[in-house]
């Protein structure tokens, strides 16, 4: 039992509380209503997804990716399809990199709007929770006539996809594209800028951009102290080094660099450089059998194979070692999340337990993958 001050007192967060994001318990120390140390506490949503790998073929786990970040799971699929091909040395067709591209930048709009409504949630504003849900209908729906799910996909497979885009996509993907473009700013007036989110966000949670590269965050984290850094410009994968987009960082703007409001913004701005990536995807997507490389069995020759890929929350990296068998003798994930959540005793030190949901909500944590 840590020895505590007569005047100090420990409170749980969690695990089932609303601001958690999910089953995490914060074991927050307080002195009157300010954070001494808040410590998280994992576990209560394990579900042994490395060790379940070792007794599935390399085909059936990729719905198990799909459920780690499951407010993102193309991207999950994105990682570990590429991590195989590298491992079997198979080039994917030209039709099948622009469609995965396109699904990994519409499921990274999808889940900042998640993260931006969720986290004006927090703050108390409800409004902006409602517009990004019913906006991140118009993107399932996209998914959904194209495989026919909403939230887990199973569509990105090695070698290929599940099924190729349906006749009206790119239809119905330029008309989102041209309708959400507006609804950012609308949001962004509306609650980015509204002057009690502001102060509510503004120089709370500071986290320096030295502290952010020593303790391995990425993501908008990472970009939301000044430090501009984005695999796919800076460790190009895929096709992205075709395509002219902008890293978005922290600017300090409306306080200091590395702050809760500095990390928001970074999502909101990479809305719009997603829309920018699919309009150009759109337009220079060929044609082609987005089957051409599957093979009849998945079987990779013995070697190991690590790839890192930049999903909506950071770097997921995929270590994958095998035996030469149609099952992985390992698989290792390193998750963006488990990360990010491990600076967030440095950077609520010192500030209010009102600060510490914004805190918080403003690394946007999701405990499928953390607690994997």
């Amino acid at each position: 039992m840590p020895e505590i001050k007569s005047e100090e007192i420990i409170v749980n967060m969690g695990p089932q509380h609303p601001s958690t994001h999910g089953v995490l318990r914060l074991e927050v120390k307080l002195d009157g209503e300010i954070v001494v140390d808040a410590i998280p506490h994992l576990g209560y949503l394990h579900r042994c997804f490395e060790k379940h790998c070792e007794a599935m073929t390399y085909p059936q786990i990729i719905p198990y990716t799909d459920r780690m970040d499951y407010v993102a799971a193309m991207s999950m699929e994105f990682g570990y399809v590429e991590a195989c091909e590298k491992l079997m040395d198979i080039k994917v067709p030209e039709r099948v990199q622009y469609i995965r591209v396109i699904m990994a930048e519409l499921q990274r709009i999808a889940s900042h709007m998640v993260a931006i409504g969720t986290y004006g949630n927090d703050i108390g504003a409800f409004t902006p929770f409602l517009f990004y849900f019913r906006d991140r209908e118009k993107v399932l729906e996209l998914f959904e006539i194209t495989c026919g799910a909403r939230l887990l996909y199973n569509y990105m497979w090695i070698g290929g996809l599940s099924h190729d885009i349906p006749h009206n996509f790119i239809e119905k993907t330029r008309d989102f594209v041209k309708y959400f473009r507006p609804i950012i700013d609308e949001v962004n007036n509306l609650l980015v800028y509204n002057k009690i989110f502001v102060e509510r966000t503004a120089n709370i949670g500071i986290l320096p951009a030295d502290v952010a590269i020593n303790t391995g965050a990425s993501g908008p984290v990472l970009r939301g102290s000044g430090v501009k850094f984005d695999l796919r410009k800076d460790d190009p994968y895929s096709i992205y080094n075709r395509f002219d987009f902008d890293v978005c960082i922290g600017t300090g703007e409306q306080g200091t660099v590395g702050d809760c409001w500095d990390r928001n913004k970074v999502r909101c701005d990479e809305m719009v450089e997603s829309l920018k990536i699919i309009t150009q995807a759109l337009d220079q997507m060929p044609e082609g059998d987005i089957t051409e490389t599957l093979p009849k069995r998945i079987k990779p020759p013995i070697g190991e194979v690590y790839t890192r890929t930049e999903t909506p929350k950071g770097e997921i990296g995929y270590y994958i070692i095998s035996d030469g068998s149609t099952s992985p003798l390992r698989v290792k994930v390193r998750p963006p999340c488990f990360v990010n959540l491990s600076i967030l005793p440095y950077i609520t030190r010192g500030y209010l337990i009102a600060d510490l949901v914004a805190i918080l909500g403003s690394l946007d944590i999701v405990l499928g993958e953390i607690d994997r």
